[in-house]
């Protein structure tokens, strides 16, 4: 491309603000579809996946990845998929930690099913990753495996510890099941919070086909937050981690519980984010099918200022907000894209 296609140097450097006066300084990342497990709420069983040939590559993820930066983005989260199966990914890890040095970035992290952590804690932690978000459904094996369809938990077990002796800050992850894990809640609660970690549970959202019912598998988090406060004594907190979260001090542990509620109460009056999925395309809000595809100018210029122009004006498109919705009547998805390719 010529130079009059493309925009004012300004725009590398002009902040992200949306159309309700929110600023992005949020990104998550995937880097791949793909995932060694298939939890039956995310994926079907037979996942057909995107050829590679279609996925970023890392040097154009971190590309991509640096112009957010250069237009105010503050945290990085690199997620999947699994992120940690993507092929070299360590080298996109060890090239966007250049930012934190710098100190144009506060914080680079991942989140991650932990299969694959132990081998990559310690490399992440030199990284300047300071903390990991695990997603553990169940503290059972046989659950696990069930919920995963062929998880070795053990892995997962091992990884949590190879997090924590790198130095690791570790943050569990757990999506609320009906009838499978709702009553293991206090269980898992009080084993994360007594090895130090803190808990999220997650209301199962309404994404991508996955050949069953999503109303069969939800339950709202105010439920489970009920059964909880019948023996534990919680406190709301004005914690912010720039995510969804909203959190809550458990005395008798002293731990943090925190509670993602798409379905029953949205958080999106304070959303800062943005999603890049493995083959460029920005969605501004998990819950819409919107859509900016940034693979086209990224590729089309070695200057970025095509690409940071594109951004801005998906940016100016965001939506105030999602509604989630379980279809009772047609057993379908809201949103038709997978988590795995949006990114979790």
């Amino acid at each position: 491309m010529n130079g009059s296609t493309q925009a004012h140097p300004d725009t590398l450097f002009r902040p992200m603000i949306d159309p309700f006066g929110r600023t992005i300084r949020y990104l998550r990342v995937s880097v791949t579809d793909r995932c060694d497990l298939r939890c039956f709420y995310c994926m079907s069983e037979d996942m057909t996946f995107l050829p590679k040939a279609d996925l970023l590559t890392l040097e154009e993820l971190d590309r991509l990845c640096s112009a957010f930066v250069a237009k105010g983005v503050r945290k990085i989260r690199l997620t999947g998929g699994e992120p940690l199966v993507r092929r070299n990914v360590m080298s996109l890890v060890r090239s966007l930690s250049r930012h934190l040095s710098t100190g144009a970035l506060d914080e680079l992290t991942l989140t991650t099913n932990g299969s694959q952590l132990a081998r990559f804690a310690q490399e992440l932690a030199d990284c300047g990753v300071r903390r990991v978000n695990v997603s553990l459904d169940t503290l059972d094996a046989e659950k696990f495996r069930a919920i995963t369809r062929w998880g070795d938990i053990d892995k997962v077990f091992s990884g949590i510890e190879a997090a924590q002796a790198a130095g690791l800050a570790v943050k569990i992850n757990a999506v609320a099941l009906k009838n499978l894990n709702e009553d293991e809640i206090p269980a898992l609660m009080q084993w994360a919070h007594g090895k130090g970690m803190g808990l999220t549970l997650i209301e199962v959202m309404p994404m991508g086909d996955i050949g069953a019912g999503r109303i069969d598998q939800y339950v709202p988090l105010s439920l489970l937050r009920a059964r909880l406060e019948k023996h534990y004594t919680l406190t709301d907190l004005d914690d912010n981690t720039g995510g969804p979260a909203r959190y809550v001090r458990v005395a008798e542990t002293g731990g943090k519980l925190g509670f993602i509620t798409p379905m029953t109460h949205n958080f999106c009056e304070s959303c800062n984010r943005v999603r890049i999925t493995c083959t460029g395309t920005l969605h501004t809000c998990l819950g819409h099918e919107d859509a900016s595809d940034l693979r086209r100018p990224l590729r089309a210029s070695e200057d970025n200022g095509l690409l940071s122009a594109t951004i801005d004006r998906a940016i100016g498109l965001k939506p105030k907000g999602h509604d989630f919705i379980i279809d009772r009547r047609h057993n379908r998805p809201s949103v038709s894209r997978h988590m795995s390719v949006t990114g979790g």
